[in-house]
């Protein structure tokens, strides 16, 4: 045991002696960065022991419609309103789609924010970029420059990837360019805000709650009822979740455990117990990584560096060399801050943009763009949406986009397949469960106006 610490401390040195020489980082990038690999080193990381899991209460994780609903004046909402910031995290690429900037689309929902010509209130809009989105996210927020949205924007921390065989910062191995580097993990908001001088600023604003959001979340929305809730009860921080289907069994769940509301991750679950962790009638709801916390306490809490949240191993490779990064999760803070609570939202806020079946249904007259709110249309019966398959050929943005010239109607669809070499023509409308599929090596295309209704397609003949 002895002699493993000894080997563990002389890999910090060594460490510490590689970073220093990064120029590319700052200091407290520099040091963040030592001290989660020391943190991993030690194997800090916390098990659960099952059998102290506990559901939480209806005090613990409120049911949205048990909320009260914030206050009719005019004025009071102004002033709730001017103590809150709203924050995207926007340092992800979207390469899923076969983007290579950040998620554009959905920055433009934000950046035409009503609420401040409704209330006369001033909600500033900030985004959290990487080192990878930075630059695109500059020449969209330039044409913002004259709205009523004051927009910030700052860099979450660099990080050099780790080589597993020595554990060198991979820069310091010739890879000097962007793929030596990671950003790590939305947990690093909380140091990143503080480090880059906005978190005073806000708070010499009178500025007094965030709230953070994935900016591929359309359904992430300003929540008068939340906020209200928030700001009576003296919570210091809040996590939006929602209950979970088949599709989200991965996802994060709220537990009490040892007298305090915290995360349980898939990550923390042991092997014998995964089967049970997705299960959706045990752990009935997931995080959607909505989260309003209090400035304050992030300042409180990270100049006591209190925020130790669970660390998150996502081995890589780089030109053939074994990478590790080391990330943390902003929803893993929750059990560090004090009177922290769920609460259980309509699914409706929760409403990702990651693949282009997603981009399918927010496009389409399922959805609607009114005040730069995504609203979706009452006219759909079912409170769940279609499921959707793309095949590869559309999993490309610009691939999408051609394959549709309108995007069909999909109010009264249950669900649709497509595969192959599949066209679609304008005011196509589409119910109940639909399977199209095109033979191999030939192009099927779905005239204008088409009614597909319960039909399985393989072939014109079958329109």
């Amino acid at each position: 045991m002895a002699a493993a610490v000894a080997a563990d401390s002389d890999k910090i040195s060594r460490l510490q002696s590689s970073v220093s020489a990064l120029d590319q980082i700052s200091d407290s990038e520099k040091s963040g960065f030592v001290n989660l690999v020391a943190r991993y080193l030690s194997g800090e990381a916390q098990h659960v022991e099952w059998s102290k899991i506990n559901t939480p209460t209806d005090e613990i994780v409120v049911p949205y419609e048990t909320v009260a609903p914030p206050p009719e004046d005019a004025e009071k909402i102004r002033e709730f309103l001017d103590k809150l910031v709203v924050l995207k995290l926007n340092g992800g690429l979207g390469t899923t789609m076969g983007c290579t900037g950040p998620n554009h689309s959905c920055l433009a929902a934000d950046l035409r924010q009503s609420l401040n010509s409704k209330y006369g209130c001033k909600v500033p809009l900030v985004l959290m970029n990487s080192f990878n989105t930075h630059d695109d996210t500059l020449k969209i927020v330039e044409k913002y420059s004259n709205s009523n949205v004051e927009i910030h924007t700052f860099n979450q921390s660099q990080y050099p990837r780790l080589v597993v065989e020595d554990f060198v910062p991979l820069p310091c191995k010739g890879h000097a360019g962007k793929d030596g580097w990671y950003p790590p993990g939305h947990g690093d908001v909380f140091p990143s805000l503080k480090n880059s001088g906005k978190l005073d600023l806000f708070l010499s604003q009178g500025k007094e709650y965030v709230f953070l959001a994935n900016s591929d979340n359309l359904g992430a929305i300003v929540d008068l009822k939340i906020l209200s809730h928030l700001i009576q009860n003296k919570n210091e921080y809040c996590m939006e979740v929602t209950p979970k289907t088949l599709a989200d069994v991965k996802g994060g769940t709220l537990i009490s455990y040892e007298g305090k509301v915290q995360l349980l991750e898939i990550a923390q679950v042991p092997d014998e117990h995964v089967k049970e962790f997705k299960s959706i009638e045990k752990f009935k709801i997931f995080n959607t990584n909505n989260l309003w916390v209090n400035l304050k306490a992030i300042k409180r809490l990270v100049e006591a560096d209190a925020l130790k949240m669970e660390i998150i191993p996502n081995p890589k490779e780089v030109d053939g060399i074994k990478v590790l990064q080391l990330e943390t999760a902003a929803g893993a803070a929750i059990r560090f801050f004090d009177n922290a609570i769920g609460i259980n939202v309509p699914r409706s806020r929760f409403l990702p943009v990651k693949a282009t079946s997603d981009l399918l249904l927010v496009q389409s007259d399922l959805y609607t763009l009114e005040d730069g709110f995504v609203t979706r249309n009452k006219a759909r019966a079912n409170p769940a949406n279609p499921s959707i398959e793309l095949g590869p050929e559309f999993k490309k943005v610009g691939d999408f986009l051609k394959r549709f010239k309108s995007i069909p109607c999909i109010i009264e669809l249950d669900s649709l397949k497509v595969t192959g070499d599949v066209w679609f023509g304008s005011g196509v409308v589409l119910k109940g469960k639909v399977t199209i599929s095109a033979k191999y090596g030939s192009k099927l295309e779905i005239p204008d106006g088409a009614v597909l209704e319960n039909k399985e397609i393989n072939g014109p003949e079958d329109i």
